[in-house]
C-alpha cells in the first residue's frame, strides 16, 4: 500500500481497509489487530467532523492522505480514523473494531477485566487496547508508530454494509462496512446487508 492506495475517497477506501491489520508500536510493545468494521466520512456529511469546515481540532482530516486522525470521543475515549481522499478535501475512515492478532498481553493490561472479545470491539476499546492516544494524531500511516498493514490475507468473510451507528445526523448513509469476527459475531451484522 501506498500514499495512492489512501488518496482514494473515503467510501471507497472504508471496505477495502477490512482484512488489513492496524499495528501500533508503544514503546517496542508492538500490538496489532485485523480491521473488522469501519465507517466513511466526506466533508458534505453532516455527520462528518469537516462539515463546517477546517478547524484546529480536523485539521489533520484536510491534510495529506494516510495519516491517522485521533480525536477525542464524549470527553472520555480516544477514535482513530485513516485520512483519505486528496489533500484539502476533509475526508476519513473510522476504524470502527479490530480483531486482535498480536500483543495480548499488553492489550488485556490496559482493558483490565475485559474478555479477549472485548478487547477492540468499538472505536474507544480498540484505541485504549493498542495503546493509539492523542499523541497519535497526525501520525504518517506508512512511516511511524501507527501503520496499516496488507499482509495478503483477504478478508475472511463478505463484508455487510448498512447505515452508521452511534451519530444523530447523516445515520442513513450506508458508509459502515463490516466482516464478522467468527460465528459468534454474526448477530452484530444482522442490519447490514452483503456489499458483494
Amino acid at each position: 500500500m501506498d500514499r495512492a492506495w489512501f488518496e482514494r475517497d473515503a467510501p471507497e477506501v472504508a471496505p477495502d481497509l477490512l482484512g488489513k491489520c492496524l499495528v501500533v508500536d508503544v514503546a517496542g510493545i508492538m500490538c496489532s489487530g485485523r480491521i473488522i468494521e469501519v465507517e466513511a466520512y466526506m466533508p458534505d456529511d453532516p455527520a462528518s467532523h469537516t462539515f463546517n469546515g477546517e478547524t484546529s481540532r480536523n485539521a489533520v482530516m484536510f491534510g495529506p492522505a494516510g495519516h491517522l486522525y485521533v480525536y477525542l470521543s464524549y470527553g472520555i475515549h480516544q477514535c482513530a480514523n485513516v485520512v483519505t481522499g486528496p489533500i484539502g478535501s476533509g475526508q476519513a475512515v473510522l476504524i470502527r473494531a479490530v480483531e486482535p492478532t498480536e500483543g495480548f498481553g499488553a492489550m488485556r493490561r490496559r482493558r483490565v477485566g475485559r474478555s479477549d472479545a472485548d478487547l477492540a470491539n468499538g472505536p474507544g476499546k480498540l484505541c485504549q487496547a493498542l495503546g493509539i492516544g492523542a499523541h497519535h494524531d497526525g501520525a504518517d500511516l506508512l512511516d511511524g508508530p501507527v501503520a496499516i498493514v496488507d499482509d495478503g490475507k483477504p478478508p475472511p468473510l463478505v463484508p455487510r454494509s448498512g447505515p452508521r451507528v452511534g451519530i444523530t445526523k447523516g445515520i442513513e448513509t450506508p458508509w459502515r462496512f463490516r466482516v464478522p469476527a467468527g460465528p459468534a459475531d454474526e448477530v452484530s451484522t444482522a442490519t447490514l446487508r452483503s456489499s458483494a
